[in-house]
């Protein structure tokens, strides 16, 4: 057996998974049948061996499903699925139903397919360190448990007691565990792991799982309780409303574990296989590992990052303006312990940029979750000014003033003196180019774009900005700054707006285009929700103001006049202006722009939007609204990987959905394109360009792009 070990002494016998040549165990090919082996082995053996014990070699215990392996199922592999986890299970029950007690050792993690094995021991022991995860992530990228976690969390939890673990994919480290009674005993390290699996074994020789004694009732009771039955029948309703229909596995996971608990066990088991084999051939599921799984640990391993410099830790970073971005730089960066000193024109106004930390931390004070000797030790690393001198020493200083190139060249050069001996200095700018930024630097190699999306304490996407000058040694150590505060960074090249507010913006002027064209507003925000954005274009627009995209659209007309060039605006761009100039709706900080906002009652669309854009004779339908809002995105992340603003599919995917709200279930821009295949998107694109312009068209060379960089499982 290649990824197990077996070894029977002194009637222990002792399985230790340990697969070559990985750093984790999966449910490899190889693993499965070598699982059959050591099944049958321990069964021919049953009569010298009073006790079992799983271990792991590895520095966690299980990681799960091979998903590479998963990448590669078609609809057509869906029997094989079926037969395959089947037979897991059979050993896993041939395990739990020897009579002989069965022991869990949890060295370390155990996620997905690793807490589902981990669940055949009748009792299970896990070392008591509050960073070891546990539990059934599946949801999380398109799947469900299959492997008996639906039907074993249902029969320990109850029905709902279960669902934030099997449908939301919540994790629990072991103390937690230990409290839900899904762990069973705690030890300080791994050395007392399996002292403490031999005395439980000693005193109990004979052992079964709870669904298996004839006393067993499940907790809360099954769908026919009344009580449950009346929960049951609303929560296939309100998980819709959570998923749009546009996620199976979570209505699959509910189905199976209701369908489940009115059965009897193995009965229970062959349904939730049943539902496994269908959902993890779907495309949904493949989109969702492709980008939740892959692209996001490429991303957190540092492949982006450049190789070859030197690990940067922050020690005390500057921040010029305390407004909305700059105070929230501010507290990320003070959460997690970085001295941070936070510059504004005035005093008052620096000050007031600090209250916003107080602000953020309160309610985790009230509600006991942060004490106010934490909130204190926070607030004192930062220390608001008006004095530039204060900068003194900072091995980075972000601007975060208004997007006005006069006044951030001004503040760089106040700054950047400041600057330690190799320090570096950084723009927040979500739009303007920052190869010309860095022109009013004194060094633009050590000049560099970061920029956070607001609000800064919930987006987890920063974007991390090359100029044309910039270094590597400034990009390395503009990673390594993002990820001290926990944030995911993506790199790209410089463009006009990079890549996320570039490709933000054809999302809103698609919308708007559309208004423009006669549909009405109402059918276009809600094609917008249906296709699994966060919000509608229109509302969207209105958060970030009408008036700053006017104010880009100014700013982009006079570069490019400078240049000799002329800017020719979108159909969406003008009617943006017409709203913001001509109808004096400027979003809503504004008092309104697409949306009405009135004191105390929900927002509603305005009124006027009727009248002044709608046309009742023209045809539209939903499908096509909801293609021309993420078809359009899809375009232009093309387009930018096509021209070098975009370098990896990853930073292309993740950007696309934490940085601008693409929908997940599509697993980012440019898998949407991979999912549905280069030459099907290429069709489509052709279509939607010849009725609605050439925002939608695909040069060869983007097409030549797209297939240089698809990714292969």
């Amino acid at each position: 057996m290649n990824t197990i070990r077996y070894e029977l002494q002194d009637g222990i016998a002792t399985l230790t998974f340990d697969e070559p040549g990985s750093p984790v165990n999966t449910m490899c090919a190889q693993w499965q049948q070598d699982l059959t082996e050591v099944t049958a082995r321990v069964v021919a053996e049953q009569t010298q061996i009073r006790g079992i014990v799983l271990a792991s070699a590895k520095s966690t215990f299980f990681a799960g499903a091979d998903l590479k392996a998963t990448m590669r199922l078609r609809q057509a592999d869906a029997s094989d699925v079926y037969a395959g986890i089947e037979q897991t299970k059979k050993n896993f029950r041939t395990l739990e139903t020897l009579g002989l007690p069965v022991v869990t050792c949890l060295n370390g993690a155990a996620l997905g397919g690793g807490w589902e094995l981990a669940l055949v021991g009748h009792h299970r022991i896990a070392i008591d360190n509050p960073k070891i995860q546990l539990g059934l992530p599946e949801v999380t990228l398109g799947l469900i448990p299959g492997a008996t976690g639906i039907t074993k969390m249902t029969r320990l939890l109850g029905l709902m007691g279960a669902q934030p673990y099997v449908l939301e994919g919540k994790l629990f480290n072991p103390r937690q565990a230990l409290d839900l009674g899904l762990v069973h005993e705690l030890v300080p390290d791994a050395a007392a792991l399996r002292a403490a699996a031999l005395a439980w074994i000693a005193t109990h020789p004979k052992a079964q799982q709870p669904w298996d004694a004839k006393d067993y009732k499940m907790p809360g009771g099954t769908p026919s309780n009344p009580k449950i039955a009346g929960m049951l029948s609303v929560a296939p309703a309100v998980l819709k409303q959570k998923t749009r229909g546009l996620y199976p596995a979570p209505e699959a996971a509910l189905a199976a574990m209701v369908e489940g608990a009115q059965v009897d066990y193995d009965t229970a088991l062959r349904i939730e296989s049943r539902y496994l084999a269908e959902i993890i051939v779907s495309p949904v599921a493949r989109n969702m590992i492709n980008t939740f799984f892959f692209n996001l640990n490429a991303i957190k391993s540092g492949s982006s990052r450049p190789a070859g410099v030197a690990k940067y830790k922050p020690q005390k970073v500057g921040i010029l303006g305390a407004g909305m971005m700059g105070s929230g730089i501010a507290y990320a960066q003070a959460s997690r312990g970085i001295a941070t000193v936070l510059k504004d024109v005035s005093q008052e106004a620096a000050e007031k940029g600090r209250a916003y930390s107080a602000k953020i931390t309160q309610p985790r004070v009230d509600k006991g979750k942060m004490s106010p000797a934490d909130q204190a030790a926070l607030l004192s690393r930062i220390t608001p000014t008006a004095d530039a001198a204060a900068l003194a020493g900072c091995d980075l200083i972000i601007e975060a003033v208004f997007e006005n190139r006069e006044l951030k060249a001004r503040v760089t050069q106040e700054a950047e003196a400041q600057l330690a001996p190799g320090g570096f200095f950084a723009s927040n700018t979500s739009t303007l180019p920052i190869s010309g930024l860095a022109q009013a630097s004194r060094a633009p190699q050590k000049f560099v774009g970061i920029h956070f999306f607001s609000p800064v304490d919930k987006m987890q996407l920063v974007e991390i900005i090359r100029g044309a000058q910039t270094d590597d040694e400034t990009i390395a150590r503009a990673f390594d700054y993002v990820q001290a505060l926990g944030k995911l960074p993506i790199v790209v090249n410089d463009s006009r707006g990079f890549y996320t507010s570039r490709t933000f913006g054809t999302f809103v002027m698609e919308g708007v285009a559309m208004l423009g064209e006669g549909i009405p507003a109402a059918a276009i925000e809600n094609a917008g929700v249906q296709a699994g954005m966060p919000v509608g274009p229109l509302a969207v627009l209105d958060e970030t103001a009408l008036s700053l995209a006017v104010h880009v659209l100014d700013q982009t007309r006079a570069d490019l006049a400078a240049e000799g060039k002329t800017h020719q605006a979108t159909p969406g761009e003008l009617l943006v202006e017409r709203m913001v100039k001509e109808l004096k709706r400027p979003g809503r900080a504004g008092g309104g722009g697409f949306y009405d906002y009135p004191a105390g009652a929900p927002k509603h669309l305005w009124p006027q939007l009727k009248p002044l854009f709608e046309k009742p004779g023209v045809a539209w339908d939903v499908q096509t609204l909801k293609d021309r809002l993420l078809y359009r995105q899809a375009v232009e992340t093309a387009r930018c990987l096509a021209e070098g603003v975009l370098t990896t599919v990853h930073d292309g995917n993740i950007g696309s959905i934490f940085g601008i709200g693409f929908p997940a279930w599509t697993g980012g821009a440019l898998q949407f394109i991979y999912g549905q295949g280069i030459d099907a998107f290429e069709r489509r694109c052709a279509e939607l360009a010849s009725a609605h312009g050439q925002g939608f068209a695909l040069t060869p060379a983007v097409i030549d792009a797209l297939r240089q960089h698809q990714p292969v499982y």
